[in-house]
């Protein structure tokens, strides 16, 4: 128990969803074409909606099925249950022989609940449940996000307390090629690595592994040092044989299943497909190199750094819901109008994205500039915002709210300020 004591535990229950959790989106009414003004009736769904579409389209699923039953005699055990069952036999191992039993885990308060609830959903960007993240009790930092996994694979804590390894002690070992040749890990030394997580079951896999040979291609022929490291989510061997036979890059074998599982654990990985691009020295550049492959098919930005700045479209659409996002709609129809708003919100994007890599934290915001089409249209309408142009906005999907500054002209200065107001909890959100 005294080692479990030594970590806090961020866990997040079926009971917990979130109202608008990143299912909840694909209910969003919406309207196909911006001369058409009249809005859907509450509750119902027009699915030829971009915004729809779009999320569908780059929907992550979950490695596993979010709720994965188990039965049992008289009973049905829930992959939460379970994972609250493997916490307790924790506990009991660090618990002098005959110790007292496992302490239960603590919850937050009920009155506080939805408030805390949701800032913890969005701090630790949870796309599924159930979820558990181990943290560093003194400094707050996360020590791993894949808690489901770390407890599964280690049961009786012999690796506590489950910090993250470096990238090239966790991949060591044989890799292979779809011709059968095997591979050591040690040549990688020297090249960018894309660690895909995949599998032959999942539609969007299989869409993006399309787009992704077709890149990697392009970069090989440019010269540039690039794997890939293919890391199966597939559920048996013979759908992972049948689907690596279409991929011209390198594999974690199948039967390897540890060292797929630390894979999972040390990226977090909660949903697939998913593409970390690394650095030569196994740092993570971004880890949405599935948004940069769709959206950058020349793959002249490669190795995709992240840009403290997004122009909002159908392929980065989703990310609007891994938590809080600025978002400054234009009227892109004025030349330049797009890039002048770009430039004016990236010096405040880019303080705060570097106040907060120097705490070794994600930044609380996202930033994106959203122009005329049908997305930011079906967007708008979502959200029940006005028409107006320039409007800056902040949405936070999983909290249902939005906060907005309709003003006649938008300065860096008016942005700081809403900004900071907004991470000081000083704005009234708006219900979206």
């Amino acid at each position: 128990m005294a080692a479990v004591a030594q970590e806090t535990l961020a866990s997040f229950s079926p009971q917990q969803i979130p109202q608008s959790s990143r299912w909840g989106l694909t209910h969003l009414p919406s309207v196909p074409q911006r001369q058409i003004r009249h809005r859907a009736s509450p509750g119902k769904l027009r699915n030829s909606s971009p915004f729809v579409r779009a999320w569908q389209k780059n929907d992550h699923v979950p490695p596993e099925p979010p709720v994965n039953i188990e039965s049992g005699p008289g009973k049905l055990v829930t992959r939460g249950d379970a994972a609250v069952a493997r916490l307790q036999k924790l506990q009991c191992a660090g618990t002098p022989a005959g110790g007292a039993s496992p302490l239960p885990l603590e919850s937050i308060p009920r009155r506080q609940r939805r408030d805390r609830k949701l800032k913890l959903w969005n701090k630790y960007r949870i796309s599924n449940i159930p979820s558990l993240i181990f943290l560093d009790a003194t400094t707050g930092k996360v020590v791993c996000r894949n808690g489901l996994l770390v407890i599964r694979d280690d049961p009786e804590g012999l690796e506590f307390p489950w910090g993250p390894k470096p990238f090239r002690e966790v991949i060591a070992g044989p890799l292979l090629r779809n011709n059968g040749q095997s591979l050591e890990s040690s040549s990688l030394e020297g090249s960018h690595v894309g660690v895909y997580f995949s599998a032959h079951w999942c539609p969007p896999c299989r869409s993006l592994t399309r787009v992704l040979v077709e890149s990697y291609r392009k970069i090989k022929e440019a010269g540039q040092k690039f794997e890939i490291i293919f890391v199966s989510a597939d559920r048996s061997e013979d759908s992972f044989k049948q689907y690596f036979s279409e991929m011209p890059w390198l594999a974690v074998p199948y039967t390897d299943e540890a060292r797929r599982s630390r894979l999972n654990r040390l990226y977090g990985i909660q949903g697939i497909p998913t593409l970390i691009v690394l650095d030569p020295q196994g740092e993570v550049i971004t880890r949405q190199g599935r948004v940069e492959v769709l959206n950058d098919a020349d793959c002249r930005e490669f190795p995709w750094h992240p840009k403290p700045v997004l122009e909002l479209s159908d392929s980065n659409a989703v990310q609007l819901n891994e938590g809080p996002c600025l978002v400054l709609f234009v009227d892109s129809e004025d030349d330049g109008e797009s890039e002048a708003a770009k430039q004016l919100i990236q010096p405040i994007a880019e303080k705060i994205i570097a106040k907060y890599k120097a705490k070794e934290e994600e930044a609380p915001l996202l930033f994106f500039v959203a122009g005329e089409d049908d997305m930011t249209d079906s967007l708008r309408d979502y959200t029940n915002l006005p028409e107006a142009a320039p409007l800056l906005t902040i949405l936070d999907m999983s909290a249902r709210a939005k906060y907005v500054m309709d003003v006649e002209e938008i300065t860096p200065a008016i942005v700081e300020a809403f900004v900071n107001d907004f991470l000081a909890e000083k704005l009234k959100p708006e219900p979206i």
